[in-house]
């Protein structure tokens, strides 16, 4: 929220989000129940110009800018090699930790991520892997209505309405290259975006 409110593009916002994560960290439940989830943040930041993903781990980030195609996220790091912007403590951080050698090609997504992780991530794995396959399905041609699709998508867990988490909602957006066209913004009204 604070990226929207402070940044007045998307490098902007990916600026005060990382000058605020380096401060401050992040932490917090992602459920409400007994046994608490917690996971690192990843954001799609975007505007008419445009596009970055963003990644996190404790205070420490990588970002990537997307010059083409489409990109989707699913509660973990994706980021390999082709880091666009970084903390600058980042290498030093997986090096000083075993988690990278110092040596060779440097992954965030390989350093940073749990060698084994919680059930939950797997499903969030098998997500980003049918988001992916979803949209190259429509390459070339991706619409409003195709990312509608893509988000009520119940076989893949993209939608999700059991299993203890429920979708909290989606968001489509429209962002025109040309400032005379208006930017619209589709949400749904209902936590299942499928409704």
């Amino acid at each position: 929220r604070l990226g929207l409110e402070r940044g007045s593009s998307a490098r902007e916002a990916l600026e005060v989000m990382t000058a605020l994560l380096e401060r401050h960290g992040q932490g917090g439940s992602c459920k409400e129940e007994p046994e608490p989830f917690v996971y690192h943040n990843t954001f799609l930041l975007a505007d008419r110009n445009e596009a970055w993903l963003l990644e996190t781990a404790g205070r420490y980030w990588a970002a990537q800018r997307i010059r083409e195609g489409s990109r989707n996220i699913s509660n973990q790091l994706s980021i390999g090699s082709e880091i666009t912007a970084e903390h600058a403590g980042l290498r030093e951080r997986a090096r000083s930790q075993g988690w990278w050698s110092g040596h060779g090609e440097f992954s965030f997504a390989r350093a940073f991520s749990l060698e084994k992780e919680p059930p939950r991530m797997e499903a969030a794995k098998a997500r980003l892997r049918a988001g992916r396959e979803l949209l190259q399905r429509h390459a070339g041609h991706i619409t409003e209505e195709t990312l509608m699709s893509i988000l009520r998508d119940k076989a893949s867990g993209i939608c999700v309405d059991s299993e203890g988490f429920r979708t909290a909602g989606s968001m489509v957006s429209v962002l025109p290259r040309d400032p005379a066209l208006p930017c619209v913004h589709f949400l749904t009204g209902t936590p299942d975006p499928s409704r």
